[in-house]
């Protein structure tokens, strides 16, 4: 079914009523416990990575790109993809990462692609996609591939924060860690002191950053917000122009194709602030993220002119969510506004990262200033032994992808200087 047949199909469900609308994932393909998928044709990956499955695996059968995998006792590295990203996103990266001497392990995290064993529903319960069971998914993994621990564990944007949480609670089994695009500002604190003060009141506070935003001349909304949504599902996977083309147009947006992404220190957090960023991050108020992206498409010039990300490539993307929609990743960021997990979390309150650290980004990736202080915090306090940050000429937001020789040096240099 295409998806101008998907749009007939829902507007003729909505004349019938509500009720004809028994799932919000109409169209998805099954992703619960019991599901088998197969591995990806032979002609999505290079020669030298693999597609295959590893099952049990904390209640899922995870799907895993794999590199170097010919010879046994060599040291792994684990990476873990962001949004809307899959294992794929590695691809550029596994081969020389690989003939490095490292075997290369890239699942599709809980929620994305050919992984199965959760929910696709909006309506689901939240608690699987909680932070720490998605660090006890990346252990499970590692201890199935036969490791007691991995030479580091690598992360890009939502897979960022989720690689410092596997440092932060078993630095036992990760003992070094690289972050991309995404700066994770620390643990949480506790209340400190305080036996001798009274019961906290709830104060009105005035009004929140967020709702400053929707007061804006121009009103504006944060995308993660936005991302919580029931509509922004729908409004991605059958977006107008097609999902091929919606995640072409949010690619080009983030990278440093786009002109427009010259990123710097923001002064505050505060919507005068965070207006400055482009609207990918700080969204029109009244639209969603398909129209967002739809007013800066690359041309088919420009698209022709894509050595990173060729059409062949970004196919696979578009096949992938296309099949499973995006609601697997979204319950992660809806995992912010739910408080679920809060209390496990705060179990490593004021804990840092003790172990060799290393970020890089791109030089025209606004993820490394979208949350204002947290590139800093993490530099001077979440981690006590940083040593590198890496700002990378020509690469936005998709830096392993618009820069793989440069990232994959920088990992190895980085790795080769733990000994």
């Amino acid at each position: 079914m295409n998806n101008n047949s998907r749009r007939q199909f829902l507007k003729a469900l909505s004349l019938i009523g509500p009720a004809a609308l028994v799932s919000r994932n109409l169209f998805g393909q099954a992703t619960g416990a019991g599901v088998e998928l197969a591995s990806y044709p032979s002609t999505w990956l290079p020669d030298g990575i693999r597609s295959r499955f590893v099952n049990d695996v904390n209640g899922l059968r995870i799907h895993v790109l794999e590199a170097g995998y010919e010879t046994a006792g060599r040291p792994a590295l684990l990476l873990l993809h962001g949004f809307p990203e899959l294992a794929y996103s590695w691809r550029r990266i596994m081969l020389p990462l690989a003939e490095a001497g490292y075997h290369v392990i890239a699942p599709d995290v809980r929620g994305y692609g050919r992984t199965t064993g959760w929910s696709a529903d909006y309506n689901t319960d939240l608690t699987p996609f909680r932070t720490l069971n998605k660090v006890r998914d990346a252990m499970g993994l590692v201890a199935a591939f036969g490791y007691r621990s991995v030479a580091a564990v690598i992360g890009h944007d939502a897979g960022s924060p989720l690689a410092a949480w596997c440092a932060v609670t078993r630095p036992d089994i990760f003992p070094a860690l690289v972050m991309m695009s995404a700066p994770f500002s620390g643990t949480r604190t506790l209340p400190f002191n305080t036996k001798d003060e009274p019961p906290r009141t709830v104060a009105d506070t005035g009004p929140t950053v967020y709702e400053n935003l929707a007061t804006l001349p121009q009103p504006r909304k944060h995308y993660q917000r936005y991302y919580r949504t029931p509509a922004a599902n729908e409004n991605m996977w059958h977006a107008e122009q097609g999902i091929h083309n919606f995640i072409r147009g949010y690619y080009h947006f983030k990278s440093a194709d786009w002109e427009g992404n010259k990123p710097y220190r923001l002064a505050a957090r505060t919507a005068q602030e965070w207006a400055k960023m482009p609207e990918y991050y700080i969204m029109e108020l009244d639209k969603g993220m398909a129209e967002t992206v739809a007013a800066v498409m690359p041309s088919a010039a420009e698209i022709a002119a894509n050595a990173w990300l060729p059409d062949s490539q970004l196919q696979v993307y578009a096949e992938e969510y296309g099949r499973t929609s995006f609601q697997g990743g979204l319950n992660g960021y809806r995992m912010g506004g739910a408080n679920i997990g809060n209390a496990e979390i705060e179990l490593y309150a004021g804990k840092t990262i003790d172990q060799p650290s290393m970020f890089i980004s791109g030089a025209s990736d606004w993820g490394t200033y979208q949350s204002p202080g947290s590139f800093e915090r993490m530099q001077t306090q979440a981690c006590t032994d940083m040593r590198e940050t890496h700002l990378v000429e020509d690469a936005g937001h998709w830096v392993q992808q618009e820069q793989p020789e440069v990232v994959a040096r920088l990992i190895q240099n980085f790795l080769s200087n733990l000994v």
